[in-house]
C-alpha cells in the first residue's frame, strides 16, 4: 500500500483509503504483539501512514500557511516584532470562503468611457457648484487634482472645515455621473454623508477617521483611472467601489480585530471573532440606509440593490488585514494559471491595496500617515498594559521599532500588493485593447486605449518610485533607532503632478 517513491500523496482523502489504513494499522498492532514481523515491510507500512497523516494535515492547513515563507521575510533583516506583528496582522488561519460569481457580460464601452470622461472634465466643477452652492474657493482649487496621486487629503479637510469624506464623495459620484444614472436624491446623499462622518468622528481616532476613509475612496478612484480597471466595470460596480471605500472603516474604535478579541468586546461576540470590526463597518452602513432620509439607493431596482450589497460586503470584508496573504496568494494563482478574474476579488484587492496605500506616496503624506497610525497602536498599547494584557506587536510605546516596521511593511506588504495590482489589471486591460478592431489613430476609441497603457506604465513606476524613496529615507532614521514624529510637521505638504 506504500506510495511510489518520489511521488507526492494526494491530499484529497478517501474514505475508502481512510478505511484501508486503518485496517493495516490494526495488522502492524496484530504482528507486533504475535512477533512475527517483516520489518521492511513494517517501516513502508509507516512511512505510508506518516505520509497520509501529513496530507491530512496538508489538506486542512493548506491555507494555514508559514507566514514568514509567505510573506517572505528575512529573519536576519526583520526583528522579531516587526515579524511577529506582520504575521500577526497579515494572516489567518481560517477556510477562505469559496465563491466564483458568474461573469456578467456587461462592460463598460471604452468609447463611451472615454467621451463621458472627457465631457465630465469639463462639466464636474459646474455640476458640483450647482449641487453645494456656496463652497470655498480653496475646496474648489484642491479638487482641480482630484486625479493627481498625491492628493493632500489634509488640506482638503482643513479648507472643507473637516468635510473631507463628504467633499470627495459628493465630487466622485457628480464626476463619474453616478448621481444622475441611479437618481441619487441630494437631500438624502447630504443627510447619509452627515451620518457617515458622525460615525467615524464616534471614537475620536487619529488614524481611523473621517480623512482615511476620504483618503481610502480618493486613492480607490485614482487605482481604478491609473490602471484603466475603471473601463472594465459597470457603472453599478463603480458605484459600489466608491461606497464600499467610503463605508470600510465606519464607526471603527480605534483598536484592531485581536484587541477585540482578546478582551471579549461585544462586537467579538456578535461577529464570533470573524472579521470583528469590518462585519460592522459593513452592517452599521447599511443601516443607515434602512432611514428613508439617508437612503442614497432607494432608486435602485431590486437586482442592482441585492448586486450593490453583494459587491459592497466582499470589498469591506476584504479589508480584514488577516486575509491579506489568502488574497494576494489567490490573485497571484489566478494570473500564473491564467484564469478569468473573478470582478468581486479583483475589486477586493484593489480597495485593500488602497486601505494601505500611504507608504507608495509622496514622503509629506507617508510620515504623517505613519504617524497617526503609531500613535493609534500605542493607545491601544497603553490600553494593554491597564487590562494586564500582554501589549501586542507594534504597540508598546517605549519599545517598538517604528523605523524597522516601516521598511518591513513596505518591502514584504505594499511593493507586493501594488506589483500585483499592476500585474492584474495588465491582464485585465490588455484584452480590451485587444479588442479594438479599428487600430487608426484617429479612432476615439483607439487613442483612448493607448493613454490607458501609458498611464498603467507610468503608475507602476510612480508607485515604485515613492517606495524607494520611502524606504530610503527611513534608512537614512535608522541610526536614531527611533522614529521622532516631532521631526514630522503636521503642516507639512506636497502636491505633485505625477
Amino acid at each position: 500500500m506504500a506510495p511510489q517513491h518520489g511521488k507526492k500523496l494526494n491530499t484529497h482523502i478517501s474514505v475508502d483509503t481512510w478505511r484501508s489504513t486503518i485496517k493495516l494499522l490494526k495488522q502492524m498492532v496484530q504482528q507486533l504483539e504475535a512477533s512475527d514481523v517483516d520489518f521492511e515491510e513494517l517501516k513502508r507500512n509507516l512511512e505510508f501512514t506518516a505520509s497520509l497523516l501529513h496530507a491530512l494535515h496538508t489538506d486542512r492547513t493548506q491555507t494555514s500557511f508559514d507566514a514568514d515563507d509567505d510573506l517572505q521575510l528575512r529573519s536576519d533583516v526583520v526583528p522579531v516584532e516587526v515579524r511577529d506583528w506582520l504575521a500577526a496582522t497579515f494572516t489567518q488561519r481560517v477556510q477562505p470562503i469559496s465563491r466564483q460569481l458568474e461573469e456578467k457580460p456587461r462592460f463598460r464601452s471604452i468609447v463611451r468611457a472615454v467621451q463621458a470622461g472627457i465631457f465630465v472634465e469639463r462639466m464636474f466643477r459646474k455640476a458640483y457648484s450647482a449641487a453645494i452652492p456656496d463652497q470655498p474657493a480653496g475646496v474648489l482649487n484642491f479638487l482641480r487634482d482630484l486625479d493627481k496621486w498625491s492628493f493632500d487629503v489634509f488640506a482638503l479637510d482643513a479648507c472643507s472645515s473637516g468635510h473631507s469624506l463628504k467633499t470627495l464623495f459628493i465630487e466622485l459620484i457628480i464626476k463619474h455621473q453616478l448621481n444622475s444614472r441611479f437618481k441619487v436624491p441630494i437631500s438624502c446623499l447630504m443627510s447619509f454623508l452627515f451620518e457617515l462622518e458622525r460615525g467615524y468622528s464616534k471614537h475620536t481616532n487619529v488614524y481611523h477617521n473621517h480623512i482615511h476613509a476620504a483618503d481610502v475612496t480618493h486613492t480607490l478612484h485614482c487605482l481604478l483611472l491609473r490602471t484603466g480597471v475603471l473601463y472594465w466595470l459597470t457603472e453599478l460596480e463603480v458605484l459600489a467601489c466608491l461606497f464600499a471605500a467610503a463605508i470600510h472603516d465606519y464607526e471603527h474604535a480605534g483598536n484592531t480585530n485581536n484587541f477585540h478579541i482578546h478582551t471579549r468586546s461585544e462586537l467579538a461576540m456578535i461577529y464570533n471573532d470573524r472579521s470583528v470590526q469590518e462585519s460592522h463597518h459593513i452592517s452599521a452602513a447599511f443601516r443607515l440606509l434602512q432611514d428613508e432620509n439617508t437612503n442614497i439607493f432607494t432608486n435602485l431596482t431590486r437586482p442592482e440593490w441585492f448586486e450593490l450589497r453583494s459587491l459592497v460586503i466582499e470589498m469591506v470584508l476584504g479589508t480584514d488585514m488577516s486575509s491579506h496573504v489568502l488574497q494576494v496568494k489567490a490573485m497571484r494563482t489566478c494570473l500564473q494559471e491564467n484564469e478569468s478574474i473573478d470582478k468581486p476579488k479583483a475589486l477586493s484587492l484593489i480597495l485593500h491595496a488602497a486601505d494601505i496605500s500611504h507608504p507608495a506616496k509622496s514622503w509629506s503624506l507617508h510620515s504623517r500617515w505613519t504617524s497617526r497610525l503609531m500613535e493609534e497602536f500605542f493607545t491601544q498599547g497603553d490600553k494593554e498594559a491597564e487590562l494586564g494584557l500582554m501589549i501586542s506587536p507594534l504597540c508598546d510605546r517605549q519599545n517598538t521599532p517604528v523605523v524597522q516596521s516601516q521598511i518591513a511593511f513596505i518591502e514584504f506588504i505594499v511593493e507586493p500588493t501594488f506589483s500585483l495590482i499592476s500585474d492584474m489589471s495588465e491582464k485585465i486591460v490588455i484584452p480590451l485593447i485587444q479588442d479594438t478592431t479599428d487600430p487608426s489613430p484617429t479612432c476615439s476609441r483607439y487613442r483612448g486605449l493607448q493613454w490607458t497603457v501609458a498611464d498603467l506604465i507610468s503608475f507602476r513606476s510612480m508607485w515604485m518610485r515613492h517606495t524607494e524613496e520611502n524606504k530610503s529615507r527611513w534608512r537614512n532614521k535608522m541610526k536614531n533607532d527611533v522614529f521622532d514624529f516631532r521631526d514630522e510637521s503636521e503642516t507639512q505638504t506636497e502636491q505633485e503632478t505625477a
